[in-house]
């Protein structure tokens, strides 16, 4: 049967099992958005592309499924750019597809052209110029398939408007087979039984969990060998919810502004086990002195991380779900394990010395200003933790991963490894569409709020109750704090004199908007917010502009020499 390249498009998503797409229609596109006019698949309109890729982005992170975006040529394709480098960087599957001038005009300058695939190629898994209506199944089968596969990411397929037109005969696919592409799922047996022996040598193991545990769905595993084996966890940014928050064996975050505890205990681990994790610079500080006495096994579905940033004396390429059964099923019931957990005590002993010497605190004076860390712990109390977490980018960041306790896999949703404000408000309409049922909490600060605050437009419009908690102080926090520590507090250009009232901009929306300005108030207001639940809902928390995220490793330093409250 016979199909224009717009229905062939929107066939292939329906057989990819897409049930949603976040776009922007423009001239390239008006084939694909003719066929959407009957529905066969559910579209939600933002009002920038930047934000339809974070909403794409917070989608697949709260699901696992792929995001699917649709934008224009030109300009709709050029602003997706910074959603594609952020999904990229925290491995996140997506498939963006890009409007592209008819072939016969590619290169001639002709309007809102723009070369996606060029510009993408840096920051995209893969991306594909579609040159023929018969290659658009294959194509898009292949895009779908090299997204979700192996390290996830993103993938682009820009589609000139004459493809979108043209007609020919559907097929779709079975199976992408793409020739060089095959990744490692099933680590191998002799490296786990090197690993397994290892370990239980140890007398003061550390697990260290990255987001990989999370893109995997490994996260009950996880907890598993750590529980098996009593071993103390510490995770990335990006691997909080992949080991349970409030579980005994867990230390917290570890890097720049990580625990006292997880980053003493990585100094001085004689074993460091990571699993899903790339060695960050913004995890191991000072390179030559990270784990200084450590032997590391390093598990990741990625051959080029490995021993890419840091030496691993036992590499294990594959994936970590997979591993993990792995290693489980090599312990079994072995008299060694029983050995090996009684040999832990005093590892067990000295981490619990270094929390009890150092915990994350703070202090909320009755009349005071308001502290963020304040708020974010009375979110915690009053969602019982059972909400998914979005964030921006900075010291709101930091004190959500830091004052929220995330017990499960996928409810802590962040840009980790771009930075990018303007990404948690988005994410959190992403994450709201993916699960309408769940209670999604976006914390911002007043500075990324405004990088894509347009898109409160689009989750009126949807009726999406998602809370947006701003911890307001008027400055640029994680710059301010920054000149504050290391240029003797040259406040340039990071404090904001001018800033919208945002509960009137709430209210000129059609969004909820609530304020506290004392402490007394905040409870109150979260308590409203929470009752809200046709419509979302800003709350203005008027926080102290001053206060620091602590504890912090400067630049270039090793762990242990951390800045302490």
């Amino acid at each position: 049967m016979k199909k224009n390249g717009a229905q062939t498009f929107i066939e292939c998503l329906i057989k990819e099992g897409v049930d949603t797409v976040f776009g922007f229609p423009g001239g390239a596109v008006l084939p694909i958005y003719d066929v959407l006019y009957d529905e066969p698949l559910r579209h939600i309109l933002v009002r920038h592309e930047q934000g339809a890729v974070h909403m794409a982005d917070g989608y697949a992170r709260a699901t696992g499924r792929p995001g699917v975006v649709i934008v224009t040529s030109g300009p709709g394709a050029t602003n997706t750019v910074t959603g594609i480098a952020t999904a990229y960087m925290d491995s996140i599957p997506m498939v963006v597809f890009t409007g592209q001038v008819p072939t016969a005009l590619i290169g001639n300058d002709a309007f809102q052209e723009a070369d996606i695939v060029g510009i993408t190629r840096p920051c995209t898994k893969h991306n594909y110029l579609v040159k023929d209506i018969k290659d658009l199944p294959r194509i898009i089968k292949e895009a779908f398939y090299i997204a979700t596969t192996g390290r996830p990411g993103p993938v682009l397929v820009d589609m000139p408007k004459d493809v979108l037109m043209a007609s020919a005969e559907y097929k779709y696919p079975e199976k992408a087979h793409i020739e060089g592409y095959n990744p490692t799922y099933k680590g191998h047996p002799g490296q786990i039984k090197k690993a397994m022996d290892f370990i239980l040598s140890c007398k003061r193991p550390v697990i260290y969990a990255g987001g990989g545990i999370v893109l995997a769905n490994a996260a009950e595993e996880l907890c598993a060998l750590a529980v098996k084996l009593n071993i103390p966890v510490t995770t990335t940014l990006m691997g909080l919810g992949g080991f349970p928050g409030t579980h005994p064996l867990f230390m917290g975050m570890l890097g720049m502004h990580g625990t006292f505890t997880a980053n003493m205990a990585v100094m001085n681990t004689d074993c460091l086990i990571a699993v899903g994790a790339r060695f960050d610079d913004r995890v191991t500080g000072k390179i030559d002195e990270f784990a200084p006495y450590a032997g590391v096994v390093h598990v990741d579905i990625d051959p080029t991380s490995i021993s890419k940033n840091i030496r691993v004396d036992i590499p294990i390429v594959g994936d970590v779900k997979a591993v993990l059964k792995d290693m489980l099923k090599h312990l079994g019931a072995a008299a060694s394990l029983r050995e090996h957990k009684k040999g832990l005590d005093e590892w067990h002993k000295q981490v619990d010395a270094w929390t009890n010497a150092h915990r994350l605190s703070y202090k909320q004076e009755a009349k005071g200003k308001i502290k963020p860390q304040f708020v974010i712990e009375k979110l915690y109390e009053a969602t019982k933790g059972r909400a998914v977490v979005t964030t921006e980018v900075g010291q709101n960041q930091m004190w959500a991963a830091q004052f929220f306790k995330y017990d499960k896999p996928r409810t802590f949703i962040t840009s980790g490894g771009l930075g990018t404000m303007g990404f948690g408000f988005p994410a959190a309409i992403g994450a709201q569409v993916a699960l309408p049922d769940a209670t999604v909490i976006g914390i911002a600060g007043d500075g990324s709020l405004q990088m894509n605050i347009q898109e409160l437009a689009t989750a009126v419009q949807y009726k999406l109750p998602i809370k947006i908690a701003i911890l307001n102080n008027m400055v640029l926090g994680m710059v301010r704090q920054w000149q504050e520590f290391f240029y003797d507090k040259r406040y340039s250009h990071t404090c904001v004199s001018v800033a919208p009232d945002f509960v009137k901009l709430a209210e000129a929306y059609g969004a909820a908007g609530l304020r506290a300005k004392t402490p007394d108030e905040v409870v109150p207001v979260i308590k409203e917010a929470m009752a809200i639940k046709d419509r979302p809902v800003i709350m203005d928390f008027k926080v102290d502009p001053f206060e620091d995220v602590y504890p912090m490793v400067p630049a270039g330093q090793p762990l242990n020499k951390m800045l302490l409250v």
